[in-house]
């Protein structure tokens, strides 16, 4: 009986493919485009604080936006191998300014306008008390610490093109909440699902034709003579 469990065979062979494809696909665009870290310092406090794990996204430099908390690698500020996580509150063509208005009513400006910044620890915009004018050079970002008392960002470094740093030192921007790290779990367990159930419709190809096999009744003795 030819054929038999023909249809089972191709079926696993596809079903299992296609996990494996989703499996392999999935793993691999995940490590190009996201990354995880942990929080290594007070200076984003109190929303990331130390020890705390987060996903990023690996992102251009044209990709990037005011507001946007960002893992940045800027040897000659934090040294070799260190990757700084700092909130982009400039970037090329913003002019940003400390401060307006008096105590925890003190805001950063960008463009003259008053920065809302709920994230803050204490709500104080700068704790230091320094005070400094910026106009970000195009393909650079202003940066400051959510920790304002507690940061070594861009106002250290003011006498260097103004603190700023370049957007090509950017190495991933945070994503906030579960939705990617779901996604992605959920895909590799479609993928799992996927191959378990080719090697199930495998295995029952097999019993299909050893049944069929089994049911075949024996040639007569005569076929057998010459």
């Amino acid at each position: 009986m030819p054929g038999k469990g023909r249809g089972l065979t191709i079926a696993a062979v596809v079903v299992g493919v296609v996990g494996l494809l989703l499996g392999f696909g999935g793993v691999g665009y995940a490590r190009a485009s996201y990354g995880a870290s942990v929080v290594s310092s007070e200076s984003m406090a109190p929303a990331y604080r130390p020890g705390d794990r987060i996903v990023f996204e690996r992102i251009d430099a044209d990709q990037v936006r005011r507001g946007d908390v960002v893992l940045v690698s800027e040897p000659d500020r934090y040294g070799p191998g260190f990757v700084a996580l700092k909130r982009v509150i400039g970037v090329g063509g913003d002019r940003v300014a400390c401060c307006t208005g008096e105590g925890t009513d003190a805001r950063v400006t960008v463009n003259g306008r008053a920065l809302p910044e709920p994230y803050v620890r204490g709500g104080e915009a700068d704790a230091t008390g320094q005070h400094y004018d910026v106009r970000v050079p195009q393909g650079r970002m202003f940066l400051l610490g959510d920790n304002r008392g507690n940061s070594r960002d861009s106002r250290a470094f003011l006498d260097d093109q103004g603190g700023t740093v370049p957007l090509s030192a950017v190495r991933g921007r945070v994503i906030d909440g579960y939705a990617v790290p779901a996604l992605f779990v959920a895909v590799l367990i479609l993928a799992v699902l996927l191959v378990l159930t080719g090697i199930g419709l495998g295995i029952g190809a097999v019993a299909v034709r050893r049944r069929a096999r089994a049911l075949v009744p024996p040639a007569p003795p005569w076929v057998m003579q010459r």
